[in-house]
């Protein structure tokens, strides 16, 4: 009974100091860091920079964006599940966060218990593309090429658990044709050796190809989203739904979470951050100018965020373990 009362002031005092931490959110003259956990200048990294700009007005506070890179985007998640729960330290991850679960074995962090949600921001588009010397112009040209060459085709990634990497599992599921994987430090790399001509195929992001296939660099076969593009270069490719992969469907998202255990109040006001900010004109432009298209739907909300990556999780699981790789 004696260690119950000495705890309980203490408990006492860390309810109040939440609440007042939660009133007081952001603390004046502390900036809010949004953590990216890939190196600066990627697709990620811009997307984040573009958001911090977007978000410092509605949230009255200074925005900065946080490079910390490593093990596939785990080490950067990691630190924010590990930060102060008070709304200063977030983090905006990719698809990753769905996929890590089943890529590594051994993860520091449990994805749908360590964070707090707090909205998806967009959803990039992918496309399939293949080297400019490929034979065929079109997907059904594609397929049949493909059907020829089994045991032949290469397949280029941009590294475990890349963009690349999870649309080219999916992507050979789907086709039930197995193909030579070959794994780049990056996307660089992987897009100098398909206009080279040294591997066969990728499938990637629209603001990593959009370019290459308006300079006519790569040949361009479908996209990955269930309707077709409007942006003026893709529009007039069919989607691999349409194209006869029934159900077809993947994008690469980006989402903002907090550390576990911040306060409901504080929770909110980022959340109505966020929100603003994917309504700013400017931000709009940008994530337009991208090829990215900012979510509207209820995934904007906590809740339905959570359900959404909840259920990444179980899409991507099986196909992750049905090909095999995994990283320690």
């Amino acid at each position: 009974m004696k260690q119950i009362l000495k705890a309980l002031p203490l408990a006492l005092f860390a309810l109040g100091f939440t609440a007042a931490q939660a009133a007081d959110f952001p603390i004046k003259d502390k900036p809010v860091s949004i953590v990216v956990p890939f190196a600066a200048g990627g697709p990620t990294d811009r997307v984040a920079r573009d958001l911090a700009e977007a978000m410092r007005k509605p949230l009255g506070a200074t925005v900065v964006v946080e490079n910390a890179a490593g093990a596939g985007g785990t080490i950067g998640a990691n630190k924010v599940a590990k930060a102060a729960p008070d709304g200063h330290t977030i983090l905006l991850y990719h698809i990753g966060i769905a996929t890590s679960p089943s890529l590594y074995r051994k993860m520091p962090y449990e994805t749908l218990t360590d964070f707090e949600y707090l909205g998806l921001v967009n959803e990039v588009p992918m496309t399939l593309i293949g080297r400019p010397s490929l034979q065929p112009n079109t997907f059904a040209e594609l397929m049949k090429w493909m059907e020829a060459n089994k045991g032949k085709i290469n397949l280029a990634n941009a590294g475990l658990g890349a963009a690349s990497h999870l649309c080219g599992l999916l992507f050979q599921q789907a086709v039930k044709i197995d193909m030579t994987t070959i794994a780049y430090k990056g996307t660089g790399p992987a897009m100098t050796d398909l206009i080279g001509g040294q591997v066969d195929l990728l499938c990637d992001q629209t603001t990593n190809t959009t370019g290459q296939i308006e300079a006519k660099k790569v040949k361009a076969y479908a996209v990955t989203t269930p309707k077709r593009l409007t942006t003026p270069s893709l529009k007039d490719l069919p989607t691999l739904n349409e194209a006869g992969l029934k159900g077809f469907d993947v994008s690469i998202y980006h989402g903002l979470y907090a550390p576990k255990g911040t306060p409901a109040d504080v929770v909110k006001k980022l959340n109505d951050a966020m929100r603003a900010a994917l309504k700013d004109p400017d931000f709009m432009k940008k994530q337009e100018g991208l090829g990215a298209v900012i979510v509207t739907d209820k995934r904007v909300e906590p809740a339905e965020h959570k359900k959404f990556i909840a259920a990444d999780i179980n899409k991507w699981t099986p196909i992750i373990k049905a090909a095999g790789q995994y990283a320690d």
